[in-house]
């Protein structure tokens, strides 16, 4: 009769043993630290998209065509203020209009599709309702990119009109303030949505079916 002899264990490296070990004695900060380095993953991602579809969007027509939406009092000047600012015409003399708009919708909103698997998958490692975490994440989504969008109107023109104009970089100051720009959406983003993943990512003992 032959015995059989159990396979070895094979040791943890030890890196891995390094990380476990602290994820179980500082499970709070190790999660933080997860979300942050995907965060800025996904930050990385955006500052790749974002000159591809801005230009793929630019040699549109759509930059001659107004996007002013969500009118909300009027600025310092008595010009009216609006939450979705994108005047016609090239950057720095217009806003870049619909062409502008879409190149930063369509970026965010591949890079959020990403960073919600990648989140709730990897960082909380959730196991309730994918489709009630996913309904919570786009009103969230929304609420917070409205909120960016009305921030936005206080630095995106002064940024512009600085690196391009004042400062005379032209193309290479575009480029540089829509880093800046993104660098500042994604800041905004990244400490309000940590706290309100940790509810829609939630973690039980059972899956749950509803929220």
């Amino acid at each position: 009769m032959s015995v059989e002899v159990p396979a070895p264990v094979r040791p943890r490296s030890g890196l891995r043993s390094r990380w476990s070990d602290f994820a179980a004695r500082r499970p709070g900060l190790a999660q933080f630290l997860v979300f942050f380095v995907i965060s800025n993953g996904n930050t990385v991602l955006q500052l790749i998209l974002m000159p591809v579809f801005k230009w793929i969007f630019g040699m549109t027509p759509l930059v001659g065509t107004d996007f002013q939406v969500l009118q909300a009092g009027s600025n310092f000047d008595g010009s009216p203020y609006f939450v979705f600012d994108y005047a016609a015409g090239a950057i720095p003399d217009g806003g870049g209009g619909l062409a502008y708009f879409l190149a930063v919708q369509v970026t965010l909103l591949i890079a959020q599709v990403i960073n919600f698997f990648a989140q709730r998958n990897i960082t909380f490692k959730s196991n309730t309702n994918p489709w009630w975490a996913a309904l919570w994440y786009v009103i969230a989504y929304v609420v917070i990119s409205l909120i960016a969008a009305i921030l936005q109107g206080f630095y995106k023109a002064p940024i512009y009109e600085l690196l391009i104009v004042t400062w005379g970089w032209g193309g290479f100051g575009e480029t540089m303030a829509d880093v800046a720009t993104m660098l500042i959406n994604a800041t905004i983003s990244f400490w309000v949505f940590f706290p309100i993943f940790k509810v829609i990512f939630r973690r039980t003992e059972t899956p749950e079916a509803r929220p």
